[in-house]
Order: C-alpha cells, then sequence, then structure tokens
C-alpha cells in the first residue's frame, strides 16, 4: 500500500481591487504571502507545496519563502473574473507533470486567512482522511443569522429574511444555527477536486474555527483586524 501522497496549492494573483496589492502587503514584518506558505511547510504533511500566481515577483518571493514556483500562471486564470477551481486544477496537474506521479489529496490555502493555526491544517487533514467524504471545507459560527437578521430587498421600499422561518424568532440564540465559510482550509481527494462542480462536493466535511482565526483580508478594515487579532491572540 503506497504512502498517500498529498500536494498543497497556494494562489496568489497581482493587483487587487479593493485593497491594492495585498497579497505583497506587510504583516507582521513580513509580506502576506510568507505566514501561509510557513504554515503549510510546518505542517509537515504536503509532500510539495506549490505556489501559483501570474505575478514573477510574488513567485520568487514564495520560492525564498520554501514553496515551489517553476510554471507561471495562464493569463485566463488570473483576471478578476476568474474562478479559483480551474486555478488548482492547472497547478496540480502542472505538479503531476514535473514529478511524474498523482496526488492522493489536494489542499489549498488562502493567503488571505492568515490566522489559522498549523494545527487547523493537520487536524483538518486527519478528519477527510479518516472519512469517507469526498472533500473537507473550513468555516466558523457565522455572525448574522439568515433566519433573523440577513435581508433581500423586494423592491425599492420592500423587504424580506433571506430565509422565512416556520415561526419567528426573538432572539438570535433560538434560530437555527448557521456558519460562514472562511476561505481558510480546504481539502479534496483528487478525484473530488476534479469533479466538482458549485462551492463544495455533495460528500463534504465541516472544519469549525474560531472567529478570531477566521478573518480573510478583502479591505484594509480586515487587514487591521488581522493585525489586531494576530497581535492579541491570547486575549480572546
Amino acid at each position: 500500500m503506497h504512502k498517500k501522497k498529498v500536494l498543497c496549492v497556494i494562489c496568489a494573483r497581482s493587483g487587487s481591487k479593493r485593497l491594492k496589492n495585498k497579497n505583497l502587503k506587510n504583516l507582521f514584518g513580513k509580506p502576506l504571502i510568507y505566514h501561509t506558505i510557513k504554515q503549510a511547510i510546518s505542517s509537515k504533511i504536503f509532500d510539495k507545496v506549490v505556489f501559483s500566481s501570474d505575478s514573477d515577483k510574488l513567485r520568487e518571493m514564495a520560492t525564498k519563502f520554501g514553496a515551489l514556483s517553476w510554471f507561471k500562471r495562464p493569463k485566463k486564470f488570473s483576471n478578476d473574473k476568474a474562478a479559483k477551481m480551474p486555478v488548482i486544477r492547472h497547478a496540480t496537474l502542472e505538479a503531476e507533470k514535473k514529478f511524474k506521479y498523482k496526488f492522493d489529496f489536494i489542499c489549498d490555502l488562502d493567503v488571505t486567512s492568515p490566522l489559522r493555526k498549523v494545527n487547523d491544517i493537520t487536524r483538518a487533514f486527519r478528519k477527510l482522511k479518516k472519512s469517507n467524504q469526498d472533500m473537507l471545507i473550513s468555516g466558523n459560527k457565522a455572525r448574522k443569522n439568515p433566519f433573523f437578521n440577513m435581508i433581500q430587498k423586494k423592491g425599492k421600499n420592500s423587504i424580506k429574511l433571506v430565509i422565512k422561518p416556520k415561526k419567528f424568532f426573538v432572539r438570535t440564540q433560538d434560530a437555527p444555527l448557521v456558519y460562514e465559510l472562511n476561505a481558510s482550509i480546504y481539502f479534496w481527494k483528487r478525484e473530488a477536486c476534479f469533479r466538482q462542480i458549485g462551492p463544495f462536493c455533495k460528500k463534504t466535511f465541516f472544519y469549525e474555527m474560531p472567529y478570531k482565526r477566521s478573518i480573510d483580508i478583502d479591505t484594509i478594515s480586515d487587514f487591521k483586524l488581522v493585525e489586531f487579532f494576530g497581535k492579541n491572540a491570547e486575549k480572546f
């Protein structure tokens, strides 16, 4: 029985509309991409840690930090409207071509979610590896609830709850518990990764993380929150 091969794909493209050059932005004295690369390497569960980018500067930095980045991401996978799954599949195929074997598990760690712990990665992988599920995805308890205080606009002067409950809830804690995906950790069995349609597979595990490790950097406000929780992690 062969040892299962595990690939980590870390993706970061050049440019960013909401927070300019966020993947190059310094966090705790290091570029943002550094933290996720080091977490992946420190977990010691990956046979290869591959970095996918359209930026030569980012690729050079990623290599310096210990990731492998011998290919440049094609332009069709690098624009604002490009989906993430084709990028992960492209990097996987490039890695399998280079190393001449197929991986059994594939992981995607978003660089914009740098507050995860190394043991979040290892625990998540163990959970999927021991299961008959096809995928694992991480998230945290939602701060807003579609049964209670999340609405849609029906028209110019009308609103409705995102989910219409059978009964009216007067307190958030009485409404069904819901979670939000935190764009931090994704694991797939290889076959599931290449056949997935939509945000997740039918047989998907959920790995819960606390909010203080779940902030996904998209704006300067998110970046400031990450700095705050990173510096004050022991207080919360």
